[in-house]
């Protein structure tokens, strides 16, 4: 049996959203596996506990760039929010977002390796580190090369969406693109939604509902039901349109004669575990070494 201790409690409240004792509870029944007992708190507490994917725990920059008929977004990384303000970061990452469209780097170490500023990225990167004092990483890009439309959207620097359309009315795309920012769907259609994504949904409905006592029968409906439930949720033609949830998106767009082929979507740190440093415990820890001097 795994040891839980207090700071693995409090993770998975920070990430729930949970009371402790039932954090407490869930991390005793999973062994201390984290990702279990996130999952065993949303079969027994629902939504309530799937506040992860809210919380950014990593600081940086989402920039974006467009033109020639390219569109490119680039996520940029950082220790703390005071650099991600910083305007040489800013700048040096509206610099990469543009080397991705024009130059079209098969992966990050690539467009490391591509010139800028008389060097390379990564030198003026080193040399930002350098000056700053702090890391700085580029986490990673999306590039669309199309005839289409291109629109984005970058709702601060935290969020960046970029959408590929066809269709005369320019604020509709814009609008569908402030759409995938607030709502932040995972696919373009249910059909598209990630396989491994419906299983995890799937796995928590079948716990979810064997907790009922219904008949099998029963049990078996209420899974599906809450999959399809899932599935139109996170699907973008499915949402209700923010500007008017009296419709989906896909009749407003039916409606405005445009059609979406295809989007991407960055939230700055999505999916990266921030360090949470005990500043009271550094503090003590030093004055125990001065003292010791």
């Amino acid at each position: 049996m795994a040891a839980i201790t207090a700071s693995m409690v409090a993770e998975l409240r920070a990430k729930t959203d949970a009371p402790m004792m039932e954090c407490k509870k869930a991390l005793t029944e999973s062994d201390g596996d984290m990702a279990r007992a996130e999952e065993l708190l949303r079969v027994k507490l629902g939504n309530k506990a799937s506040k992860a994917a809210a919380r950014v725990t990593a600081e940086g920059v989402v920039a974006s760039f467009i033109g020639g008929g390219v569109g490119a977004l680039a996520e940029l990384n950082c220790e703390t929010d005071f650099v991600a303000k910083n305007d040489d970061f800013i700048a040096f990452s509206k610099k990469v977002a543009e080397l991705v469209a024009t130059q079209n780097p098969a992966d990050v170490a690539a467009l490391s390796a591509l010139p800028l500023d008389g060097s390379s990225v990564d030198a003026v990167r080193t040399a930002l580190v350098g000056k700053i004092g702090e890391n700085i990483s580029i986490r990673r890009f999306s590039r669309f090369d199309t005839t289409r439309k291109l629109t984005s959207y970058l709702h601060g620097t935290r969020i960046g969406v970029l959408v590929e359309y066809d269709g005369a009315d320019e604020q509709v795309g814009k609008d569908v693109a402030m759409h995938i920012a607030a709502m932040k769907p995972v696919s373009l259609s249910s059909a598209d939604v990630p396989d491994e994504l419906i299983a995890k949904e799937r796995s928590i409905a079948e716990q979810k509902a064997a907790e009922s006592g219904k008949p099998a029968e029963i049990v078996a409906k209420m899974v599906e039901g809450s999959v399809q439930k899932y599935l139109k949720e996170v699907s973008l033609l499915n949402q209700p349109f923010v500007k008017n949830d009296k419709q989906t998106v896909e009749h407003m767009l039916k409606a405005a004669n445009t059609t979406v082929q295809r989007f991407v979507l960055f939230v700055v740190g999505e999916g990266i575990e921030k360090r949470q440093d005990d500043f009271a415990a550094e503090v003590a820890a030093q004055v125990a070494a001065a003292q010791k001097q």
